[in-house]
């Protein structure tokens, strides 16, 4: 129950980072694409998101085996997860939180690889998680490109 808690409270942190810095004014009056997924959508997705990203990291854990790689691969993820609504909201800077999303992307794609021997549900917990930063990504450097009067220098 202790490694559930410490997951739990690490994922609650990294997600209490878009609770301090929402998107706002500022992101409201920003040119998106078409695809943006709606408002609603983001805290529905990241809280399914966020019980699959704790539970994996439980599951490698408790696994047998080398797990070094893979949870510093989750540390890593947690830590680029937790910076990006503070650059891109908190900050405004789209290119750096564009930097940090490629970051997120690969380590959550690596933590998947890492722990596909250890756990493959951890790793299948990944995916759903990959697949949103993708979107993520592609929205980040997408509002960015069309948005040059709103950018800050990197």
């Amino acid at each position: 129950m202790f490694v559930w808690s410490v997951f739990i409270v690490l994922v609650l942190a990294a997600a209490a980072t878009g609770g301090i810095f929402k998107p706002g004014d500022w992101y409201a009056a920003l040119h998106k694409p078409s695809w943006t997924p709606p408002d609603w959508a983001f805290p529905v997705v990241w809280a399914a998101l966020y019980a699959g990203i704790a539970w994996a990291g439980v599951l490698v854990w408790e696994s047998e085996g080398q797990k070094g790689l893979a949870l510093t691969l989750w540390g890593a993820q947690w830590a680029f997860n937790a910076a990006w609504s503070w650059l891109f909201f908190g900050r405004r800077h789209m290119g750096q939180a564009f930097f940090d999303v490629c970051l997120l992307w690969l380590s959550v794609a690596g933590f998947a690889l890492a722990a596909w021997p250890l756990n493959p549900l951890a790793s299948l917990l990944f995916l759903p998680y990959l697949a949103w930063v993708t979107v993520a990504a592609s929205l980040n450097a997408t509002v960015w490109r069309l948005n040059p009067e709103a950018r800050r220098p990197a």
